[in-house]
């Protein structure tokens, strides 16, 4: 199990490398010259020669990866070509909001999904079951920024118009606005939760079938004790690793319903760092969004092998 923990950590390391060259790559290969787009037609001489100096423009490619990439092992991530802020500083309270988001999502969507799935996998085959499996088929089905649409029709609009539309709360901790937090949040809670709750279902269907569970039912235990002492904890156990994988997807999916909702985070940073062409932004939150998946992925890698006997038994 360790050995393949670490084969799993190096991986990631290299994966992590990949990516770190992809970015460049992607973001060098932008038409045009990067320092006159940022700087527009009317740009100086003495303007554009300084701004090509501190993108290292006129040095050979895998020099310039050569600095970048030493200066984001050191954690000097440059100023934002925008506002001129190290980009550290401009991103802290972008990130710090965008974990705020995710954590309340992860909190309401995981006890949830995991409800629901049990309750239809009790229900088996009824009317009540059959509309569940519906439900999360289509909302599996739909991209999250439809689903964040739909929600902004019925909830800011005419039709009930009793939530904001977008985030735009002024200075302070977003946590201080949460009337403008509930449409982000539910739109990740909806975009995750169909997953959880269908795999939830199936292993729980296939717990209440095993034999310890009948054999508990033949000794006379009460039907809630079975449920909850028996089956639940040991249903559980393989969709850990499937919910550690939607909050992975967190990391990614969170870029689109803060640009929808304008949500100050690492989306919406990420988005007008693009239109911006503020590369040091762009390849450190691309960098960020990657990391956070992969340990997200290491992490949900290590639950699965606790969780299961026989896969943990395999690797060794």
């Amino acid at each position: 199990m360790y050995r393949l923990i670490f084969k799993r950590v190096l991986l990631g390391l290299v994966i992590l490398w990949a990516v770190s060259v992809v970015v460049f790559l992607a973001t060098q290969a932008l038409p045009g010259d990067a320092a006159r787009a940022i700087l527009g037609r009317d740009a100086t001489p003495e303007r554009l020669a300084a701004l090509q100096a501190q993108l290292h423009t006129g040095d050979p490619m895998l020099v310039q990866y050569g600095k970048w990439l030493a200066g984001t092992l050191t954690f000097d991530l440059g100023a934002s070509l925008a506002n001129g802020l190290p980009v550290g500083q401009y991103l802290a309270p972008r990130v710090s909001n965008s974990l705020v988001l995710m954590m309340i999502a992860a909190v309401i969507a995981t006890p949830v999904a995991l409800a629901v799935g049990a309750w239809s996998a009790l229900r088996r085959d009824r009317a009540v079951d059959h509309a569940t499996s519906l439900i999360t088929l289509v909302l599996a089905a739909l991209p999250e920024f439809v689903v964040g649409i739909i929600l902004v029709l019925i909830f800011a609009t005419g039709w009930l118009h009793v939530l904001p539309a977008v985030f735009a709360a002024g200075e302070g901790a977003v946590w201080q606005y949460p009337a403008q937090l509930v449409l982000p949040t539910l739109t990740l809670v909806l975009a995750v939760s169909p997953y959880i709750v269908r795999m939830m279902r199936a292993a729980m269907v296939e717990v209440l079938e095993s034999e310890y569970v009948q054999q508990a039912r033949l000794k006379g235990l009460p039907e809630r004790t079975v449920i909850w002492r028996h089956a639940v904890p040991n249903a559980i156990g393989p969709v850990a690793q499937v919910i550690a994988l939607q909050l992975a997807w967190l990391a990614g999916g969170v870029v689109v319903i803060e640009f929808l909702f304008r949500y100050p985070g690492i989306g919406l940073a990420l988005m007008d760092a693009i239109g911006n062409r503020d590369l040091p932004v762009i390849q450190a939150l691309s960098l960020l969004i990657a990391g956070l998946y992969i340990v997200v992925n290491l992490l949900a890698d290590i639950i699965g092998l606790a969780a299961n006997p026989k896969v943990r038994t395999a690797a060794r």
